[in-house]
């Protein structure tokens, strides 16, 4: 295992080395809302919220994760990931053990995208898992060129619009947590994308009234897809906006 300075080097140089350089198409804003980890209340309020507003989400999930409690909420189940899936959401990989890419070497790295792609698909023989995001936001310059062999992108939590010339394998998302951003700050990022014709990625893990210190309430997430609607950029799903772009 890296020492944590050394995790912290990898992360950065992989922000600056683009394993999959790719330029936006001009004045295309979009937006796309993700989950990371399995908070049953994300396949439920999240999903919920999303679709009522006409959009789906991204849910990058851990095999290891699915159906166990943990310290801030209880994973969603199977049925639940089934019924995401043919709702139209996206089921997308961290990887299975939910361990942190620049702990891993290139064979263990292999087993994990396996194990995850293997879990998924045992579940429902439909589910493909075309994106990635890193486990706990950290990215590995030597997994990078790895991962962009298997999935068509892999997405970070480094704050910003994606726009212009874009890394596939470093996207970049904000957080839809609360005790991170208010809804000033949603406005903002929203803005930002319209001036620049971006697309904008939200992160965010559980969606309940009393949200855990990575998570949100109903109420900030209701502001975030109203602030899309109002500016009429489209809500989708990291693979359908990668479509969008020609990626």
């Amino acid at each position: 295992m890296l020492s944590a300075l050394q995790g912290r080097v990898s992360n950065r140089l992989a922000r600056h080395f683009r394993a999959a350089p790719h330029r936006m198409p001009a004045r295309a804003p979009m937006v796309s809302f993700t989950f990371d980890d399995a908070p049953d209340s994300a396949a439920g309020e999240g999903a919920e919220l999303l679709e009522k507003h006409g959009g789906r989400g991204t849910f990058y999930l851990s095999g290891s994760l699915i159906d166990r409690p943990s310290d801030h909420w209880h994973g969603l189940s199977n049925d639940a990931i089934v019924r995401l899936h043919r709702s139209g959401h996206e089921i997308a990989c961290h990887t299975f053990s939910h361990r942190c890419a620049v702990d891993l070497g290139a064979a263990a790295m292999a087993r994990e995208i396996a194990r995850n792609q293997n879990y998924f698909r045992s579940i429902d023989s439909s589910i493909t898992l075309e994106n990635f995001a890193y486990p706990y936001g950290l990215a590995s310059v030597w997994r990078k060129p790895q991962l962009a062999r298997a999935y068509r992108s892999a997405r970070g939590i480094l704050p910003g619009v994606n726009r212009d010339v874009i890394d596939l394998q470093f996207l970049r998302a904000s957080p839809l947590i609360d005790c991170e951003i208010d809804a000033a700050g949603i406005d903002r990022y929203f803005d930002d994308a319209v001036e620049s014709g971006g697309w904008l990625i939200f992160y965010g893990h559980d969606v309940a009234d009393r949200p855990s210190p990575y998570g949100c309430t109903p109420h900030l997430m209701r502001h975030a897809l109203e602030a899309a609607e109002q500016r009429g950029m489209p809500i989708v799903t990291v693979a359908d906006a990668l479509r969008r772009i020609g990626a």
